[in-house]
């Protein structure tokens, strides 16, 4: 039990900074124009700066400088991102909280509970993230195999790839962390039956030694001898 509950809080905790890896970082979508290796420039864009760089090292950044000339898609991608990384810090409390090797939380059956909790919001967490890459990702193919679409296009960066993997392991610890209450109502059950059995047990034990015996002695007299 409590094994489970530390492999689902590596996988969601492994699952929670990469979704903040992928958040911060600035390769959602890529882009190169090569002439040579020696003139070739990349552009890199993110959900917060784009970045542009050359094969000499010169490499300079320019944050988005307004909010409101922002297109609509990458904003939701900007709310959905940070949803994911506050309910995976939410989650990441929730699962010490609810994890046998703390001294917090209660009984076992809270403790379970809030694990439980735990699991739900880190699978919460791993369907924001899942659902923003997923939508920046789609308007870069559509925009990319768009025959009437001129200007520049672009490729799938490093940073989906990696929240998508965050994104898969928040949701694989999650639900870890959802079964693991299963087992730990199936481990209660069992020993409130070997206890119920041993209490049982243990009454019979005591009526049959409760109860006198019946039996009068045999007394003999002096003509059962002849």
């Amino acid at each position: 039990m409590l094994g489970i509950q530390i492999i689902a809080f590596i996988f969601s905790f492994c699952g929670l900074a990469a979704t903040i890896a992928a958040t911060a970082s600035n390769e959602w979508k890529v882009t190169s124009r090569a002439s040579s290796v020696i003139t070739a420039t990349w552009v890199f864009q993110g959900l917060w700066m784009n970045c542009a760089g050359n094969a000499l090292g010169a490499f300079h950044c320019r944050p988005h400088l307004t909010i409101l000339k922002v297109e609509g898609y990458i904003q939701a991608c900007r709310g959905l991102m940070i949803s994911a990384v506050c309910l995976g810090f939410f989650g990441s409390i929730s699962g010490l909280v609810g994890m046998k090797c703390t001294k917090i939380g209660g009984s076992d059956k809270n403790k379970a509970r809030i694990a439980c909790l735990a699991g739900l919001i880190f699978i919460l967490c791993g369907l924001c993230s899942m659902t923003g890459c997923s939508l920046y990702a789609h308007r870069i193919t559509s925009e990319f195999f768009d025959p009437t679409y001129v200007a520049q296009k672009y490729e799938l960066g490093a940073a989906l790839f990696i929240g998508w993997a965050g994104a898969s392991l928040c949701i694989i610890g999650g639900s870890i962390f959802c079964f693991s209450i299963a087992e730990n109502s199936k481990s209660s059950r069992r020993a409130y039956a070997y206890n119920g059995a041993a209490s049982v047990m243990s009454s019979r034990t005591k009526v049959h030694n409760s109860v006198p015996d019946q039996t009068s002695p045999k007394h003999f007299d002096k003509n059962a001898y002849v």
